[in-house]
């Protein structure tokens, strides 16, 4: 089964929804479950030509410091400079990846993303494309950086937006212009996410190598609900594989 990002059609989100229902089914992890998803969107996205209208997919999510691995600790703490890190801070963690480059297809990999610290609304306004996707997607900065108590209750039944740069080649929100937009041939990129029956925020994101207009952008809101009730039945299972 495979879609077009160029022309998602309402039939195509259907058949993509029903879809992404059975991709957390057996997961082990909500890991492992993230990974199926970035996958099935990295090859069930295609051209004429067969190949992935995606040069990356990935897959963040929050988690508070003191539930991360050591290896994440270290790696968000270097990113602190000169502030202590606390259990409770919100972390938006790579938690998968799939993409043209090898090296794309492991979180382990990524070089600035595994785990980026949040610990006040102000830093997380310093990242510029963190901060529109969590506003666009329809939280307050503040919702995701220390959530209330409640939140989960608030938010139910709420129909989440999406994150759509049509034309990501000298966006203020798309970073890394030179090193990735320009030579990976990134046209528009597309975000989607909502809340874990944790609390957490999850967000997929999608580099297209394509233009995804805002017709086609906008039924990826459905997709996020989708996702959303999928991961809701991974029940007690751990964040991370071989937790």
């Amino acid at each position: 089964m495979t879609f077009d990002l160029s022309a998602f059609s309402l039939l195509d989100m259907i058949r993509c929804r029903s879809s992404v229902r059975k991709l957390s089914e057996g997961s082990r992890s909500v890991e492992e479950a993230a990974q199926h998803v970035v996958r099935f969107i990295y090859q069930s996205f295609r051209d004429s030509r067969g190949e992935s209208q995606c040069a990356l997919v990935r897959f963040y999510r929050t988690q508070p410091y003191g539930e991360l691995p050591e290896d994440l600790k270290v790696f968000a703490r270097a990113r602190l400079n000169n502030l202590e890190p606390y259990d409770s801070m919100r972390t938006l963690v790579l938690l998968a990846t799939a993409g043209d480059v090898d090296a794309w297809d492991d979180r382990r990999l990524s070089i600035g993303h595994k785990a980026i610290p949040l610990p006040s609304v102000e830093i997380v306004e310093r990242a510029p494309m963190i901060a529109q996707l969590i506003r666009e997607v329809g939280f307050d900065l503040a919702e995701v950086v220390n959530p209330p108590i409640g939140i989960l209750h608030d938010e139910a039944g709420k129909t989440y937006d999406v994150f759509h740069v049509e034309e990501a080649k000298g966006s203020p929100f798309i970073p890394a212009q030179d090193d990735f937009v320009i030579p990976y041939g990134i046209r528009s990129v597309v975000g989607f996410g909502g809340l874990m029956t944790s609390g957490e925020f999850f967000a997929v994101v999608m580099f297209a190598k394509t233009r995804v207009t805002t017709d086609s952008a906008v039924r990826f809101r459905n997709v996020a609900l989708e996702l959303k009730a999928s991961l809701f039945g991974l029940g007690g299972v751990p964040v991370f594989t071989g937790a």
